[in-house]
């Protein structure tokens, strides 16, 4: 279950972080038959984990493809920069690569950083492409230029919230990191509950992030009598509020969306993480009978990368772009125009057996989201 965080780091930020000279950035997106995207995660900090797999898995993909000539003849070239899952940084990042030249922003991390990084993008007419746990906002007709690959944190809560109703777990708490991660989920659990037409919340709580500091939330939710907790969180606070929770006493379930990272809760918790659900919004990395799962794979084992749900929505993000690359070519030259226009027409591309909508409404995409449980033993159960 574990990343190989090694051999992220080495394929992820050496080759394909890649700094290019202004010179090249003019004849990139000038130039003929490159185009260059621009990228800005964590490769340190909180959600590093996230960061170096969501690279790796759009790297994988694109070296891929550059090397049978590209899409459509376009070869796709990747700056990454480190942000640190820092919404300031991400934004200063974005805020470079457009004035370096990018044809497009792609990939960010953190609905916070996506936020800050897209009214860049706005601001200076770029597209951001698949975000990685934006909020709904960039959903709205008003954010034209952004195209979203993952369901809607509306969708994932919607799932979740059902998925409790038909347990009869009517008593639902929610536990969240005081960010806008954790305040955009609330919000999308609240909504879900309403339009579910559920009893509302019986508590809610905020920790800090990416901390271990959860005694005030575990006080009050202990007190709650939930049947279920939705999680909002990364994995090491979520970690933490389990432990801490079940050491009360707490016997009810624990829902996790999908930004906790899989991967990196189970090595946080071991085999405590038995019964724990948490909502997937790509396959398993272990779908073998999956068409887009296999090219993955066949992929990924030219690398000395281990697989991850993370690496996979990269790479179908990747696959995506590249699509959107080969339908503006066949109107003429790849340019911005071409590119809106192309992925604008993707609202039913069927990647290997995994369907992509970038123009999906609020809970369109609900039936994509998966919600899986671990064993104590590392195995992923739908």
């Amino acid at each position: 279950m574990s990343i190989n965080r090694r051999a992220l780091i080495a394929s992820g930020v050496s080759a394909g972080a890649a700094v290019f000279s202004p010179a090249v950035w003019s004849q990139a997106s000038k130039g003929g038959r490159k185009l260059v995207i621009g990228q800005s995660v964590p490769l340190t900090g909180a959600a590093d984990h996230i960061g170096l797999a969501y690279l790796n898995g759009a790297k994988l993909y694109f070296d891929a493809i550059n090397a049978k000539n590209g899409a459509a003849g376009y070869k796709i070239e990747v700056k990454a920069l480190d942000d640190g899952y820092n919404p300031a940084k991400a934004a200063a990042n974005a805020k470079q690569l457009v004035d370096d030249g990018v044809d497009a922003l792609f990939g960010f991390v953190g609905t916070a950083s996506c936020d800050a990084a897209f009214a860049v993008a706005k601001a200076s007419n770029t597209l951001f492409f698949a975000p990685f746990a934006a909020s709904d906002a960039l959903r709205d007709a008003s954010a034209s230029n952004a195209f979203l690959i993952r369901p809607a944190l509306a969708d994932e809560a919607y799932k979740m919230v059902r998925h409790c109703a038909t347990l009869n777990q009517n008593r639902i708490a929610v536990f969240a990191e005081d960010d806008a991660m954790g305040r955009a989920g609330l919000a999308a659990v609240n909504q879900a509950l309403v339009d579910l037409k559920l009893p509302p919340l019986v508590a809610h709580a905020f920790s800090p992030v990416n901390s271990d500091k959860v005694d005030a939330a575990v006080a009050l939710l202990a007190k709650s009598n939930a049947q279920a907790i939705i999680q909002v969180s990364l994995f090491n606070t979520s970690a933490a509020f389990i432990r801490a929770m079940r050491k009360t006493g707490y016997a009810g379930q624990f829902l996790n969306f999908s930004v906790v990272g899989i991967d990196p809760l189970f090595t946080a918790l071991g085999k405590e993480i038995g019964g724990v659900v948490i909502s997937q919004v790509v396959p398993s990395p272990r779908s073998l009978g999956t068409p887009i799962i296999k090219e993955y794979l066949d992929a990924l084992n030219q690398t000395e990368q281990n697989p991850s749900y993370e690496s996979v929505e990269g790479y179908i993000a990747a696959r995506t772009f590249a699509e959107g690359v080969r339908r503006g070519a066949a109107g003429g030259k790849v340019d911005r125009a071409a590119l809106q226009k192309a992925f604008e027409s993707v609202t039913d591309y069927n990647v290997g057996g995994f369907r992509v909508d970038l123009r999906a409404k609020k809970y369109e995409a609900v039936r994509l989201v998966d919600l899986v449980t671990i064993t104590p033993d590392g195995k992923v159960v739908r």
